[in-house]
């Protein structure tokens, strides 16, 4: 292979697995020694749909899908290191996939080996193993249309003849390495890995060959994997259950207590922003026997990473990082954003934020324009909020008298956003919005304003009245019963 290409000569790699080769998972497999890292497979036809984003907040590159799901995440970090899988049956959607992540990864790979339903649907997956003429065309075009190198992931085939044939017809279309799992289609991780298979196939191709399915048998700590390369007569090794439920496995001085593990794996989490839901699949995969204990129920009723943190006691990491990509996101907005106002569509838009110090504590943005909308007899205020997937961020727009505003910057919750909104609207109308220092535009009543001159707010003072009226009714109540007591010890 050409000069600065990755080898795939004498690595341990990080297998592909479904929902665990996110970039947290990567991250942290490269901190503790892999050579190599697979994302987790990925459809063509989803992917194909997908917009490429830089992630300025996050320091990331995202493809978005049109729902704005973030498909796929990477970082400089693992720029060299990093392969995408995709699961493919089809040589042209393969070739636009590709091109669409080849200057954002270093290699890519075409799962021919995953016998679940999700991926052998269509004919990907362990379902191309039967149609090598499909195989063989898939390669070709990858090869030939792509600067990086490709690869592909196979299970062996009922017969070793069979399998011999299939590599050296997929070594003839110009792939870089073949990963081989050794199980038949049929097989699962119970059954033992047929390690005669790999040896065989290490021996007849010239290509390197990545030995895979050994986690349950015969890798379980890092000096087991030398073992594995012996046995299969493989350069390179490639790990998944083990590097799972432990990724200090690539550790020459592994392997480390599971619960550093899973704390170094969170914070990768809530720095890249991981979605909650897979964050606490891949924590619970690692906590293995122990999720029904104290830790493992508290990992699965968290939904957030912020309640996650707090299983852990990473509160305050999670605060300083959250701190971080704020003071960044502000950053970013306040540079590149117009602060005059700019229709976009049917909105008029400002580059706006809500800044809760800049307004008295009972005063906000969206209560001078509800007493406004209310003074001019229009419609109350509606507001309309989306959340960005790559950030989770919120955006507003409100409409007001059939004309809508939103602000162009996006907030870090639905109350900030919708405030923000209302600035714009405020703001382009020329309407007061009750800052602090604002002269007195009568919108808002005296009441509301000053709420808190004797230290109690609108709904403070209407929650004392209740108590005030309860407590009267408890009185009354009290009453009646001493009284019926004295008349019945009467009687």
């Amino acid at each position: 292979m050409a000069a600065g290409r990755l080898s795939f000569t004498n690595i341990t790699a990080l297998a592909p697995m479904v929902r665990v080769g996110t970039l947290p998972m990567r991250l942290l497999a490269l901190d503790y020694g892999a050579d190599v890292v697979y994302c987790e497979e990925l459809i063509d036809i989803k992917m194909a749909q997908c917009q490429r984003v830089e992630n300025d907040v996050l320091q990331t590159v995202d493809f978005v899908a049109p729902d704005d799901r973030v498909m796929f995440r990477t970082c400089e970090r693992e720029k060299d290191r990093v392969v995408f899988q995709m699961g493919t049956a089809d040589p042209e959607r393969a070739l636009t996939v590709a091109r669409l992540v080849e200057k954002d990864v270093a290699a890519v790979d075409v799962n021919m080996g995953c016998p679940k339903e999700y991926s052998t649907k269509g004919g990907m997956g362990a379902a191309l193993l039967s149609d090598p003429d499909m195989i063989e065309a898939i390669l070709r075009k990858l090869v030939s249309g792509v600067s990086i190198p490709v690869t592909c992931k196979i299970r062996v085939l009922p017969s070793l003849e069979e399998t011999l044939n299939l590599v050296q017809r997929i070594e003839k279309t110009g792939i870089a390495a073949v990963a081989v799992h050794g199980r038949f289609k049929e097989e699962r991780p119970r059954h033992p890995v047929h390690c005669d298979y790999i040896r065989a196939v290490a021996q007849a191709v010239s290509i390197p060959v990545i030995a895979n399915g050994g986690s349950l048998d015969l890798v379980k700590t890092n000096g087991d994997i030398d073992e594995f390369r012996k046995a299969t007569g493989t350069s390179s090794v490639m790990l998944a259950r083990a590097a799972m439920w432990n990724a200090s496995v690539f550790a020459c001085e592994g392997p480390l207590p599971v619960e550093r593990v899973m704390e170094e794996y969170l914070k990768y989490a809530i720095r890249y922003d991981n979605h909650a839901f897979n964050t606490k699949y891949c924590l619970c995969q690692m906590l293995r026997d122990k999720v029904e204990s104290p830790l493992g129920k508290q990992v699965q009723a968290a939904q957030t990473n912020a309640e996650i943190s707090e299983a852990y006691g990473l509160q305050e990491f999670y605060r300083q990082t959250q701190n971080q990509l704020q003071a960044r996101r502000d950053a970013l907005q306040s540079g590149s954003q117009p602060v005059r106002p700019v229709v976009d569509g049917d909105v008029t838009t400002m580059a706006v934020k809500f800044e809760r110090r800049e307004y008295p504590p009972q005063i906000t943005p969206k209560m001078f324009l509800l007493e406004w909308s209310r003074r001019e007899k229009l419609e109350q205020p509606q507001y309309e909020t989306v959340q960005r997937s790559q950030d989770r961020s919120f955006q507003s727009t409100v409409t007001v008298g059939d004309k809508k505003y939103r602000s162009s910057l996006w907030e870090k919750s639905k109350k900030f956003a919708e405030q923000a909104a209302a600035i714009v609207c405020l703001r382009v109308l020329g309407i007061p919005e009750g800052r602090i220092g604002e002269e007195d535009s009568g919108l808002v009543c005296k009441r509301k304003r000053e709420g808190k001159a004797n230290g109690t707010t609108e709904e403070e003072r209407k929650r004392n009245v209740f108590l005030e009226y309860s407590q009267e009714h408890l009185q009354k109540s009290k009453l009646k019963i001493n009284k019926k007591h004295n008349y019945l010890s009467e009687y």
